[in-house]
């Protein structure tokens, strides 16, 4: 076991450059995952969870080591569920010494935030949240590279220790994440919009499929695949995290139920005008999304190509898409119902879609136009 550390000297000159230790409390998917790209980084990681054996296996897999009562490390992250947050926030600024902080990472910023209110160490705490994730979760689902080019929000409150926004920053560039400032406030309207709301919208659409007749679902294709696929996570951990921003959630989805009203109007008294204004509303906020690497949003257009469901056929069509010189941006596979064949949908910049289907029926590909 590595010797007990200790953080850097109060005052130092170098107080706000992250040198480890890092406490890791929580070790699941994000916990781990974060504990991973500290190791990755020469950082000794310490870690801390209420199940013994969720240590075990992150220590096993290189995560770090369990923390002792000696260790003082100089960064505290907390990667426990949300209900459990403000408790797990306050008991590590409780135990920290004078020159240790703390960050967390949950996926609200407000409500932890309340907790800590009037702690008399509140100012070495800034929240964060790195918007990565799977649908998986436990330390054996974590990888270091989880993080990389990903958005990694970090909401410093009114009187936080500039030492501690500098030491949060540092960590979200080690793990290879790409750091935006946000007020607690603003964090939580945004990920409402961007990531609370449509869950629930999409775990409302998927409920339609809930019992429906085996002939109608024969018919489901890539639309309602795309709009239901993150219905899929778990309903206990999503229930906690939009109780969490419960406010936020409930004015947006406010609006949106002005707006349903307004579409079921429409439909039942045939306004084709009025219908058409508020899907083409719906269309301008997809081109609202940010495109590729941050930058403006491109038009894309599909490049569907029926390809058999055998070994190597994918990466047959991938070697011909590249000899084309077409860059792909996005990729998505259904699969036909009645054969062994996938219609497999190549999303290329408009413009360019026309040479790609040209490359590729020279190649003997069959394309659906």
């Amino acid at each position: 076991m590595t010797a007990p550390s200790n953080g850097p000297t109060n005052g130092s000159p170098n107080a706000s450059v992250l040198t480890g230790p890092v406490e890791v409390v929580g070790t699941g998917l994000i916990g781990t995952s974060i504990a991973l790209a500290c190791r990755r980084a020469g950082l000794e990681v310490l870690l801390t969870d209420a199940a013994a054996d969720h240590v075990r296996t992150a220590s096993g897999l290189g995560a770090g080591r369990p923390r002792t009562e000696e260790d003082v490390p100089q960064l505290v992250v907390v990667a426990v569920p949300p209900d459990a947050l403000g408790a797990a926030i306050r008991a590590a600024l409780d135990a920290a010494g004078p020159d240790t902080y703390v960050t967390d990472v949950g996926s609200v910023k407000g409500a932890p935030l309340d907790a800590v209110a009037g702690h008399p160490a509140a100012a070495r705490y800034v929240g964060s949240h790195p918007m990565a994730g799977t649908e998986h979760s436990g330390p054996l689902t974590a990888n270091a590279a989880l993080f990389d080019g990903r958005p990694w929000a970090i909401t410093p409150a009114h009187g936080a220790s500039p030492a501690a926004t500098a030491l949060v920053d540092a960590l979200v560039r080690l793990c290879g994440a790409v750091p935006v400032m946000l007020p607690p406030g603003d964090h939580d309207r945004a990920v409402a919009r961007t990531s609370h709301v449509p869950h629930l919208m999409a775990s409302l659409v998927a409920g339609t499929l809930a019992g429906a007749a085996p002939d109608h679902l024969a018919l489901s294709g890539t639309g309602i695949r795309d709009v239901t696929r993150v219905a899929g996570g778990d309903p206990a951990l999503y229930s906690q995290i939009i109780g969490a921003n419960a406010n936020a959630v409930a004015d947006l989805l406010t609006e949106v139920r002005q707006r349903l009203d307004l579409v079921l109007e429409a439909v039942r008294e045939g306004d084709r005008v009025g219908l058409e204004s508020l899907l083409a509303y719906g269309q301008a906020g997809t081109r609202a999304i940010p495109g590729k690497h941050g930058g403006a949003p491109q038009t894309m257009v599909p490049v569907r190509v029926a390809v058999p469901d055998h070994p190597g056929e994918l990466a047959r069509l991938f070697a011909d898409a590249g000899a084309s010189g077409v860059n792909i941006e996005d990729v998505r596979i259904d699969h036909d119902p009645g054969r062994p064949v996938g219609l497999v949908e190549l999303d290329v910049v408009e413009g360019t879609a026309e040479v790609l289907r040209e490359a590729l029926e020279s190649r003997g590909w069959t394309t659906h136009r």
